[in-house]
């Protein structure tokens, strides 16, 4: 049985990412004082990989309005992220930063190495501003993933965080009605 990230800090890490044209310093301090995603996938130059980044980066100016930072994370060098920014279209829509991890030590601190190939799996931490795991989507390789339901969670998780004694229920959307958990409702959901 492994042990829920949920509610932990981030551990320690410090990695170059390939970010606007530059090759930028990233820490677990970086992501400290905002919302942040970080966003896992197996490898540069594949399949699934590039529709859920790009897919990502479709969504995030309205990410960004949000007060969030995205961090896509493989074990590929930063290098290696230039080179795919530079070779093709869909990745090259990406403003958000693209972290080499070839040692590996981010995404064993996140939980989601598969070991036997030194690759991630699909992984989507939504991380508060004091550096706390709030949501956690983990996939197989093969399964890709929405950020349009990425956003709508990241929408839940802030209201969440700014409305003590609320919840989100299924499928909640900004401006719907939310739940107030008390023993008046209870069985009656």
């Amino acid at each position: 049985m492994t042990q829920s990230l949920i509610n932990t800090k981030i551990k320690p890490f410090k990695a170059t990412a390939f970010h606007n044209g530059e090759f930028v310093d990233v820490t677990e301090e970086s992501l400290l004082g905002k919302w942040s995603v970080v966003f896992f996938y197996p490898a540069d130059f594949t399949f699934v990989c590039p529709t859920e980044l790009g897919d990502v980066a479709d969504h995030y100016a309205k990410l960004q309005e949000l007060g969030v930072e995205v961090y896509s994370v493989s074990t590929d060098t930063h290098f290696t992220h230039k080179a795919w920014h530079d070779s093709s279209e869909t990745i090259n829509k990406i403003r958000f930063p693209m972290v080499g991890d070839p040692t590996g030590t981010i995404t064993r601190n996140f939980g989601v190495m598969i070991e036997e190939d030194g690759l991630a799996l699909r992984g989507t931490f939504i991380i508060n501003p004091e550096g706390e795991i709030k949501a956690i989507e983990t996939n197989d390789l093969g399964i890709g993933r929405s950020a349009k339901d990425l956003l709508r969670r990241v929408q839940a998780a802030q209201y969440v965080a700014t409305h003590d004694g609320e919840v989100c229920p299924a499928a909640w959307q900004p401006g719907e009605e939310t739940l107030a958990p008390s023993l008046d409702l209870v069985g009656k959901i």
